[in-house]
């Protein structure tokens, strides 16, 4: 059975994009993103993935929830329910959901642990959010704070929760 895990950057007021694009620019939270999801599937919904610059992420099993039976994603497997995803995923470890806020909601109720960043900012014009997470459900096990500096322009934190027994 494969360890279900949210993966997101989230706002303090759960923002988490606009216009299908981040809201900030966090060189080490991508290359945490890339160190903890590289090897293994990646479940996003299909905004997300035409987000992607360069297509689907390499050295990943890219999967993308669309409720377009006929679309094609290259190097992607397509599903149309996360149902399907999980078990085109079966054989994976670790299953990473990478986002938008509609896999983050399904995936709320299924995951076995989050790795979220924590971006200390309020963003008022974002037009997409995290839903809420019920923190009572959460074990707390790692936390790592970091300051704004020249290639961050917010502090943020690195927290990883799994999810109680």
């Amino acid at each position: 059975m494969s360890t279900i895990s949210i993966i997101a950057a989230i706002a303090d007021n759960n923002a988490i994009g606009k216009n299908q694009q981040l809201l900030w620019s966090l060189p080490y939270d991508m290359k945490r993103f890339k160190s903890l999801t590289t090897g293994h599937a990646v479940v996003m919904g299909r905004k997300t993935f035409e987000s992607l610059p360069n297509g689907a992420l390499p050295k990943r099993k890219n999967v993308v929830l669309t409720t377009l039976p006929e679309a094609i994603f290259m190097d992607s497997f397509a599903c149309e329910s996360m149902h399907d995803a999980l078990n085109l995923c079966e054989n994976e470890d670790e299953v990473f959901m990478i986002g938008g806020a509609m896999v983050y909601r399904q995936a709320l109720k299924i995951a076995d642990k989050m790795y979220l960043t924590l971006v200390h900012h309020t963003f008022e014009d974002a037009d997409t959010f995290f839903p809420e997470i019920d923190y009572s459900e959460w074990i707390e096990t790692e936390r790592q704070d970091f300051p704004a500096d020249e290639k961050h322009a917010y502090p943020y934190t690195f927290v990883t929760y799994i999810r109680k027994k």
